[in-house]
């Protein structure tokens, strides 16, 4: 059974657990998840459930709805995807793994106007302009890197400090081929090969984890940011 927890201020304020095969996002009191907010539509996005997956659809909604930084019309979720409506992030589990005045009334929906929302269109924007150059996934070069732009076009991208590693890492006690990122039919899995705790996403040590758009991966004092090609 799926989970989504929701987040205000990186502060969890519901988890909600449903066997509907629908759900309603938005400002108004109807809704099956309430987020009170003038930024937020009154009908701004549901999601569909079905035996294999959950779809997130926006509601053509006035600020957009965000899927791991990428804004969405219909997106199917992934186990772990965060949705962010307006100052709001959606933690979607596709099974659980653990158990003010309301503004619902108002008339209309405010355009946000913050520099969070800027951010994430502007975001939005060049990673859909850097995937469509490309014609699929990218990693960016955020720190200690060789390059600024990586197509990922292979089955299996090796990183590590060996001469005849894909994508060269920098640090101490790495070895020679530390991680891989591997395609899995339109995902892309990262797996630590090498010493642990020398590979990290979002600043978390990993074994084995799928990528998701937007991603830090840190090799040793390297670091990169995961861009996906998938539903550019």
């Amino acid at each position: 059974m799926a989970e989504i927890v929701v987040k205000f201020d990186d502060k969890v304020i519901e988890r909600i657990v449903t066997e509907k095969k629908r759900i309603s996002i938005g400002r108004t009191n109807d809704n099956d998840i309430v987020l009170e907010n003038r930024a937020i539509s009154r009908k701004h996005a549901l999601i569909e459930f079905n035996d294999k997956a959950a779809v997130i659809i926006d509601n053509e909604s006035l600020n957009g709805t965000f899927v791991n930084n990428r804004k969405i019309t219909e997106e199917v979720l992934r186990n772990d995807d965060i949705v962010t409506i307006g100052k709001y992030s959606l933690i979607y589990h596709s099974e659980i793994e653990s158990t003010g005045e309301s503004m619902a009334h108002m008339d209309g929906t405010m355009v946000l106007n913050t520099k969070k929302q800027k951010d994430l269109i502007e975001n939005d924007r060049l990673e859909r302009k850097i995937v469509a150059e490309y014609g699929g996934s990218v990693l960016l070069g955020e720190e200690n890197a060789e390059f600024a732009e990586y197509k990922l076009d292979r089955e299996v991208t090796t990183i590590g400090k060996a001469k005849f590693v894909h994508i060269k890492a920098k640090g101490f006690l790495l070895a020679g081929i530390q991680a891989k990122i591997a395609k899995e039919g339109e995902a892309y899995s990262f797996v630590n090969l090498g010493k642990t705790g020398k590979t990290k996403v979002n600043g978390e040590p990993i074994t084995r984890c799928m990528l998701k758009n937007g991603d830090l991966i840190t090799v040793g004092k390297t670091t990169f940011k995961f861009i996906e090609g998938q539903n550019a």
